[in-house]
């Protein structure tokens, strides 16, 4: 099996190596990941510029772009490695709830998913950096499971890791998406020329963390897995919107 690995805290951060170190003990791997942390920019293109791709010491590649440039380029640049899977992550801090459409991460995974190959996103709840061993522990048990029934077809898995000791990891729970409040605060301060900018602050609390959600299970102990999909049609209302257009005479000419 071959495992291309990717990111968006950038080819240095302690979560990618513990995931390429474990992953290389069950598969031919190769990391293409941002040159820096590009976290929180979502499913974004590099449309603006040439990237860049370079190799590092270690063997990392790492790119001048966003984790979704890095997926192309890994494809499409570096054709000779064919990955069976895609592993994005491990990143340092959790991406459940509505914080999956700003992940980086996230994307990663989104892009090889779209491109048919199966991907899974990992992510650590925790900042402090202590749980980096129960990181490395979850990994094993993933891809121990992953290799040994690799999925058939292309899937798109988001999984977080709970902040407990490895020993208090309480097994691994299937959820849904929480949800949290939408209130984005916004933190004004002065450059050196005393002009103003501005910072975007912290994400809102969690609204949504019952039982069965990505939150409420991780908080429990639980490696939580949500499988996500990428198709946004609102079902439910295609046929209320139908009825509002059929009114709509689109052949006439506006005067």
């Amino acid at each position: 099996m071959n495992i291309l690995i990717c990111n968006d805290d950038g080819y240095l951060a302690q979560g990618i190596a513990v995931l390429a170190r474990v992953a290389a003990e069950f598969a031919n791997v190769r990391v293409v990941a941002p040159e820096r942390d590009r976290s929180g920019v979502s499913n974004s293109l590099t449309l603006d510029r040439p990237l860049r791709i370079r190799q590092a010491e270690n063997g990392f590649y790492y790119v001048s772009g966003t984790p979704t440039d890095c997926i192309h380029l890994a494809l499409h640049a570096l054709p000779e490695f064919r990955p069976d899977l895609v592993l994005s992550g491990i990143n340092n801090g959790a991406n459940m709830g509505d914080d999956t459409l700003y992940s980086g991460t996230v994307a990663a995974a989104t892009e090889a998913y779209l491109m048919g190959i199966p991907a899974v996103a990992v992510s650590l709840n925790d900042f402090s950096g202590r749980y980096w061993e129960t990181a490395e522990k979850a990994a094993w048990l993933l891809l121990e499971h992953l290799v040994k029934q690799p999925p058939q077809k292309p899937i798109l898995w988001n999984i977080n890791i709970p902040a407990v000791a490895p020993e208090d990891i309480q097994g691994i729970k299937i959820t849904r998406l929480g949800r949290r409040h939408h209130t984005q605060s916004i933190v004004p301060t002065a450059n050196p020329r005393g002009e103003p900018v501005y910072w975007i602050g912290p994400v809102g609390d969690i609204s949504d963390r019952e039982e069965g959600t990505d939150f409420g299970e991780c908080e429990a102990g639980f490696i939580t897995v949500t499988p996500l999909q990428i198709d946004l049609t609102a079902r439910e209302e295609l046929d209320g919107v139908r009825t509002f257009w059929q009114s709509a005479d689109c052949r006439q000419t506006a005067g």
